[in-house]
Formats: structure tokens, C-alpha cells, sequence
């Protein structure tokens, strides 16, 4: 059969751009490997969906770093307002329950798959799944179709929107870069993101009950100083997670690759000095003078942490204050202030929400999202070289890349 647009894949960016195409007149094919669609999506934000925030433009673009201006016609085109609007139209309601990210109000990702899959049948889109495209097929450098499995279908325009590396057991197995490969564009180096790390220090264990707020975390690194994210974070088994750790994973995979281990410096006192943290136990003191070294340290810290700390800077958790040496009190403010910890690890792409890396953008015309390599062939989604931190960023990058691919059909 021969269609005006397949798209392969069926996650965010592969449905939003069947609806956009199928609503413009086009006849559409959408096809997924899986049994079926939006396996990825309804895993998003633990199942709770954070589809999106309310960044302005600009801001959202910074938060993708020095390639974020790639995105500007899609934003400019589709942006978390429209998104909104979206599903509006389509049943669903949103809310931003803490003034930033914005969530369907059932906070259930399966919220939104429904509404979509009602979308894509109401639009009379043709949807196969359980069909794998194991090649594009090009003639005069110009698309002509694709083979999967056991099939061939037509169609001068094709959208890859097949996802990265990111939790394989979900569909994203890197399909969409062998695809482009094959017809002669370039992938940047691929590295597993947003995902827990793995520490060289063992003490992390014992210190896993509690979440640490508004910790600030950099990497110490000369080449890599610059590095620094803030949130929360929470001690594991054998590392750190937490929000602020699945935002700078991305950071650290690569260096990881690099050095083989990379340093990093917490402050886990919500930002405080030297100064700040030797005035704030020197009032506890006068307040509480019996107070033991770890009881005060309790008014920053929860227990199992402060009873680490005071380990590592060799402190008797049982002495006061003003019985404690010089030098050991001077490097127990020290890891207050700065607590260091190597990372030496992660579980790779199995654990990974996202991928760092992708289709090269200097490959792809950031008005369109087509290929500057083969006409007919476009992009959307994290199979492009960019992604972005926690909090709605790379899902709406997926609905806005995908309604601008989409839309130029």
C-alpha cells in the first residue's frame, strides 16, 4: 500500500506527528515493533506523565545546553502552551500543581495513552504493531518506502521517531540510528542518561533511609569544574539517586567514559559556607551546651549522614563540640561544606530514561525536522542528538519536534 507518510515508531513523537500529518490531509501509517504503543510514555514520570513545564521558550532551550537553539522552530511552532491546548481538545485536563511542572490531572500516563490511541483511530491513521522496519528504502537519494519484517510499504516521506538506547525493554533499542546509518548519516557517541551512579565509598548504605533537600552537586574535575546541578538527592545501596543524580548523570556518563572514574563534590547543607555552618553550630551550642558533636550536627543532617561524616573527619559522635581537636573539627566543617565522593559507575542503558547522543543536527534542517541528506526523511524525538534534564523537558522536545515534522509533510 502506498501512503503520503509513515512514521516508524509510536511513542510521543511518532504519535503526535501521525495526528498533526493525518489532521492535514495526509493518509498515514504508523508503525510499532511492540505489541503495543506508547510503552515508553506511560512509564513516564514514574506513570504519573509530567508531560511538560511552563518554562518560556528561551528558558526551556537553555536547559538543553549549547544545542538547545536547534529547537526554536519547533518550540515557536509547538510549545507547552499548545501542548496543553492539545489535550484539552482531546479530554484531557493538565495542571502544574507546583507552579512548574505540568501533569495530566488523573496524574496517570495512562490518561494520556488513551487519549491518544483514541486520537490516532479517530484520524483513521493506519496502525500496525508488532512490525519492525529493518530498512528504508531510497531511490535517487530521494525515500521511497520501508521494509519490516514481513511487509513493504510505500511512502515518499518517512519520520524516524524510534526513541534512543533507554530502557530496551520499553522498544528503545537504537533502532532509528542503524536506519539512518544505512543511508549514509552520522550518530554522535551514545551514553545512557538520567540514571542512578555508582560510588566507590560503601558508606553511602548506610545513610539510604533519608532524602537530602536541596543539595548542590559538581564535578571536580579541572576540565569539567564548570559542571554543577542542584536537587535533591538520596543515598542507595552501592551510589546516589534522586533527582538532582538523574539530571547530572548526563554529565557524568561521558566523563566516565574518559577517566574511568570521576570525582564529584556534595554540599548537603542547602548551600551553606563555612562560616554559615560554623555560626549555626556555634548558636546550637549555646542553646543546647550537654549537646554531643552528632546531636548538633542532627539540626543540619539527618542521623545515619552525620554519624558518616563524623567517621570520615575521625570525630567521636559522643564528644561535645568544644572537646573536639583543632584539625579534626576543621575537616569535619570541611565535608560539611564539601563532601566528596567518586563515581565509578551505572548500570548502563537498561537503567537509563534517556539517551545522550544521536542523529547529528547539522544533518537535519531545524525548520522541518528533514533529513539534509535524503528528501523525505525526517526526524523527531530523543533519536536526534538532544536531551535535556528532569521535569517535562525531553517529553515536550518529543511532542514538539513531532507536531513540526508533522505539520511539513
Amino acid at each position: 500500500m502506498k501512503y503520503d507518510l509513515i512514521v516508524i515508531g509510536a511513542g510521543a513523537a511518532g504519535m503526535i506527528a501521525s495526528i498533526t500529518a493525518s489532521k492535514n490531509g495526509k493518509k498515514v501509517l504508523l508503525l510499532e515493533k511492540l505489541p503495543k504503543i506508547g510503552a515508553k510514555l506511560k512509564a513516564t514520570g514514574g506513570g504519573k506523565c509530567n508531560l511538560t513545564n511552563t518554562l518560556s521558550n528561551e528558558e526551556f532551550m537553555r536547559g538543553f545546553g549549547k544545542d538547545g537553539r536547534f529547537m526554536q522552530d519547533a518550540l515557536n511552532s509547538f510549545d507547552h502552551k499548545n501542548l496543553i491546548d492539545f489535550f484539552s481538545k482531546i479530554g484531557v485536563k493538565t495542571h502544574a500543581p507546583d507552579g512548574f511542572r505540568v501533569f495530566p490531572i488523573s496524574h496517570n500516563s495512562n490518561t494520556i495513552l488513551t487519549a491518544l490511541e483514541d486520537e490516532i483511530q479517530s484520524c483513521g491513521i493506519d496502525l500496525l504493531c508488532s512490525q519492525r522496519v529493518e530498512k528504508l528504502l531510497i531511490s535517487d537519494d530521494k525515500i521511497t518506502g520501508v521494509q519490516t519484517q514481513d511487509n513493504t510499504f510505500l511512502s515518499q516521506n518517512i519520520i524516524i521517531s524510534t526513541g534512543g538506547l533507554g530502557y530496551p525493554t520499553l522498544g528503545s533499542t537504537g533502532d532509528g540510528y542503524k536506519l539512518a546509518a544505512d543511508i549514509g548519516h552520522t550518530t554522535t557517541k551514545l551514553h545512557p542518561a538520567m540514571m542512578p551512579l555508582k560510588t566507590k565509598e560503601s558508606w553511602v548504605k548506610n545513610c539510604k533511609a533519608d532524602t537530602i533537600p536541596k543539595v548542590e552537586i559538581k564535578v571536580d574535575l579541572k576540565k569539567a569544574k564548570k559542571l554543577k546541578a542542584n536537587g535533591d538527592l538520596i543515598f542507595t545501596n552501592n551510589g546516589i539517586r534522586g533527582p538532582v543524580v538523574l539530571d547530572f548523570a548526563r554529565e557524568i556518563t561521558p566523563l566516565l567514559e574518559e577517566y574511568g572514574e570521576v570525582p564529584i563534590l556534595l554540599n548537603l547543607t542547602k548551600g551553606m559556607n563555612e562560616e554559615q555552618i560554623l555560626q549555626h553550630l556555634k548558636k546550637a551550642v549555646l542553646k543546647n551546651p550537654d549537646f554531643s558533636i552528632l546531636e548538633l550536627l542532627q539540626t543540619l543532617l539527618p542521623s545515619p549522614l552525620s554519624k558518616e561524616l563524623c567517621t570520615l573527619a575521625n570525630v567521636n559522635c559522643d564528644d561535645k563540640y568544644n572537646k573536639i581537636a583543632g584539625i579534626n573539627r576543621t575537616k569535619l566543617i570541611g565535608l560539611l561544606v564539601w563532601t566528596p565522593l567518586t563515581i565509578t559507575g551505572h548500570d548502563g542503558f537498561k537503567t537509563a530514561m534517556i539517551t545522550r547522543g544521536g542523529i547529528n543536527l547539522k544533518e537535519i534542517n531545524p525548520k522541518t525536522m528533514e533529513s539534509k541528506i535524503i528528501k523525505g526523511l525526517y526526524f523527531c524525538g530523543e533519536v536526534m542528538n538532544l536531551d535535556g534534564p528532569c521535569g517535562g523537558y525531553n517529553l515536550q522536545w518529543s511532542f514538539s519536534s513531532g507536531y513540526l515534522a508533522g505539520t511539513n509533510i
